[in-house]
């Protein structure tokens, strides 16, 4: 009674067979997994999914979560109860069930160890591992044992079938043989099927990883963008103060200069005003001898000095003190601007998928399978002479050239002490020193050689080195082809504008990149 319970809890409601891989609903509830899965799939077109059991209702689909303790169970139940297993039982024993170890046939009766003994052993009575279903067994027609297959029909078919029913001439095989082709076939699709799982999983771990790729490098890109943001209004912030500054100092000389004057002006003012008190003194004198002999009044009559230069000065504070020098400051501000969005704006751009051309790549140097990076290497690669391959430094161009618009590429340099990159015509020298990226009029390039921090860039064999030191190993190289310039960038935080090379150019340009030592990759085409 207590096992009989047990099974009732034991059993799916779904397909009212004891669990198989259980699993758990978030409301409690446990089914088997394929058969909770099927019912989810019918549900799928809903609008929502509910509990077979209790109606619980999600708009999402449920997560099944696996039932190990339950599934554990399970495996105990059924290895105690071995008669279950098979769930055929003897059926001569009427009084207690009995698991039956094999099925006669012929008798259509399962029997168990005791009643196998005794059971007949004449070749009719045909044995087989214990079944419920001993009339699939038999031919529907003739009502005799299955032997042979027909290959013709596809047809399971007694000694009867063969020689008076409807496969006579027919091509017959025993049911072994038929059984052993029909697994070979089967081993064959298994083995074409396990191949097509394991190409599944690989484009699948494939997806996966370009996912993976994908959040990196949004990330880098998220990262990149705010520090480009912090740089911007740390530069905007320092542009304010500057122009402030510039605003009060303007206000400060302009009110000094006022002050002066206005002093000055009282105390002309206070002079002015005591001549006019002793003119009027001697203007209300009678006697006209007292008068005429008073010896002061030369300077009481020179009006004249100083008066035409104080009203320039005046005039001058007035006009220059009005406005602040606006247009001044507009000036300033707009040109500051300028700067900074010129040093910004370029990151922004879709970085270009840059790809090198092997056919121009130096013999000593490899470049990948991906034709991203290139290698110096100390064993000759051994590749044809052409023109188009540089004969003396070890420098490859991209296949892609520019000829407008702007443009914008990466690379990590990293891994090399000695490199150079840059932009170059195609028609730039192919052999001797003359030919090295920067040493000569068709080439534009930044540099590092040696162990040392000195960083410089050069062009037409004109070497101009860098201030300061470059943190990063990543270079950002930005070509705006109609108004004749190429950047270099440090892509540190805050990305550092290192120098821009002005010109007008005459010929498509490529990008190009020259390893003295180790490897540097160019990155790929990502939105900045």
């Amino acid at each position: 009674m207590a096992s009989a319970n047990l099974r009732a809890e034991l059993e799916c409601s779904v397909c009212l067979n004891i669990y198989t891989d259980p699993v758990t609903l978030k409301c409690g509830h446990n089914f088997c997994r394929d058969c909770i899965g099927r019912v989810l799939d019918t549900q799928g077109g809903s609008g929502g999914y509910s509990c077979p059991e209790c109606r619980e209702k999600s708009q999402e689909r449920p997560a099944l979560q696996r039932n190990i303790k339950l599934r554990n169970i399970v495996e105990n139940f059924l290895s105690a109860q071995p008669e279950e297993e098979s769930g055929v039982l003897c059926t001569h024993c009427y009084h207690a069930p009995v698991p039956a170890v094999k099925s006669c046939l012929h008798c259509e009766a399962s029997l168990c160890d005791n009643h196998l003994r005794v059971h007949s052993k004449s070749p009719e009575h045909v044995l087989c591992d214990p079944t419920t279903s001993l009339e699939n067994r038999k031919c529907s027609v003739h009502k005799k044992i299955l032997e042979y297959y027909c290959t013709e029909d596809s047809a399971c078919i007694c000694v009867s079938c063969c020689l008076i029913g409807g496969h006579i001439g027919h091509k017959m095989e025993s049911l072994d043989e038929a059984s052993g082709k029909k697994k070979e076939t089967l081993r064959n699709v298994l083995q074409k099927l396990m191949t097509q799982r394991e190409e599944t999983e690989r484009r699948v771990q494939s997806l996966e990883e370009h996912r993976r790729k994908v959040q990196g490098e949004a990330a880098g890109d998220t990262e990149r963008v705010s520090a480009l943001f912090r740089d911007l209004r740390r530069r905007l912030e320092d542009l304010e103060k500057r122009v402030l500054r510039e605003i009060s100092g303007r206000e400060e000389r302009v009110s000094i200069s006022v002050v002066e004057m206005t002093r000055e002006l009282e105390i002309k003012k206070e002079e002015l005003s005591r001549k006019m008190r002793d003119i009027e003194e001697l203007c209300n004198l009678t006697d006209p001898l007292t008068l005429l002999q008073e010896s002061d009044t030369g300077d009481l009559c020179d009006t004249e000095d100083g008066d035409d230069e104080d009203g320039e000065r005046h005039d001058r504070l007035l006009h220059d003190g009005g406005g602040l020098d606006v247009a001044g400051i507009s000036h300033t501000l707009h040109t500051r601007l300028s700067d900074i969005m010129s040093g910004v704006n370029v990151f922004f751009y879709i970085q270009e998928d840059i790809l090198l051309d092997v056919n121009t790549a130096a013999n000593d140097l490899q470049i990948s399978h991906d034709r991203k990076s290139a290698t110096a290497s100390h064993k000759r690669q051994n590749l044809p002479e052409t023109p188009e391959r540089f004969q003396y430094s070890p420098q490859v161009l991209s296949s892609r050239s520019f000829s407008s618009g702007r443009h914008y590429w990466e690379v990590d340099v990293g891994g090399s002490e000695w490199w150079r990159v840059g932009m170059c015509y195609p028609s730039i020298e192919r052999r001797g020193d003359q030919s090295l990226i920067g040493c000569n009029k068709k080439s534009w390039g930044m540099e590092r050689w040696g162990r040392g921090t000195q960083y410089s860039v050069r062009h037409d064999r004109k070497e101009i080195p860098l201030p300061g030191n470059v943190p990063s190993n990543r270079v950002g190289i930005d070509l705006d082809y109609e108004a004749g310039r190429i950047s270099f960038y440090d892509l540190c935080d805050p990305i550092r504008l290192l120098h821009t090379f002005t010109t007008t150019f005459t010929e498509p340009l490529h990008a190009g990149v020259c390893v003295g030592k180790g490897c540097i990759k160019i990155s790929g085409g990502n939105q900045r």
